[in-house]
């Protein structure tokens, strides 16, 4: 075939540095802007939550006396955790709290992590007011330790640190949202701009035209602004020396 040149989008880094440059404190006004619409949405529409921990040491027959009862001591937290969220406590703890909730709505609130090694297990809850996070904690810790000791028929989990009454929120992160609604809005402003420049191909300067039409230029003609601006200057010039003479 002739005519072997396809149609392809040329990207000029230059131009979009340009471009980026020439737009940058719109970009940073816009960064600005969602960052601050991402405060003002986190502090109307996210429920704050607070988080009450309790942990529990769980104990084999005679104690950990060698290196294989501390093995298995670990491999049975995997149970524990499993017995911690299961139905039958987690419907005793609502039932004893007087609690309006569900099981899985419980369920969700509670997360159990086994530190690596260890034979402890942390509950964590999760709740929008502080003081049932603390009760509810508590109450799972007290009820799972008893369930598990009748269950597994060993000696129940032994409750090492009760949850306290959490102060501060744990979420939503205020500083993290708006860090977050802040590189988003720079991105995304960025990301338009350099679309919008790499998608323009009007014909601007006579580079352009190569570019584009594949055709060299002969000649130029001057924009009328700047032969009007040529010209003014040209005459300050001539006022300026006839003044000295």
């Amino acid at each position: 075939m002739e005519n072997t040149r396809e149609d392809e989008l040329e990207i000029d880094l230059k131009q979009i540095f340009y471009v980026l440059k020439e737009k940058m404190l719109v970009i940073i006004a816009v960064g600005l802007l969602v960052a601050c619409l991402s405060c003002v949405g986190t502090k109307l529409f996210i429920t704050p939550t607070y988080t009450s921990t309790s942990s529990m040491l769980l104990l084999t027959e005679n104690g950990v006396e060698s290196v294989s009862d501390l093995q298995i001591g670990s491999q049975l937290t995997k149970d524990y955790s499993v017995l911690i969220t299961s139905r039958p406590v987690l419907d005793e703890t609502i039932k004893s709290l007087k609690m309006d909730m569900t099981y899985g709505e419980l369920k969700g609130k509670i997360t159990v992590e086994n530190p690596q090694d260890t034979r402890i297990l942390n509950i964590t809850v999760a709740d929008s007011e502080p003081k049932r996070a603390q009760k509810i904690v508590n109450k799972v810790a007290s009820i799972s330790a008893q369930f598990i000791g009748e269950k597994m028929e060993v000696k129940a989990p032994k409750i090492i640190d009760e949850g306290q009454l959490p102060t501060k929120k744990s979420a939503p992160n205020m500083k993290k949202n708006a860090l977050l609604g802040l590189l988003l809005g720079l991105f995304f402003s960025a990301g338009v701009f350099v679309v919008l420049a790499i998608l323009d191909d009007t014909i601007k300067t006579e580079e352009d035209i190569e570019k584009y039409l594949g055709l060299s230029t002969l000649t130029s003609v001057p924009d009328r602004k700047d032969y009007i601006n040529e010209k003014k200057h040209g005459k300050k010039k001539k006022k300026s020396k006839k003044g000295r003479k």
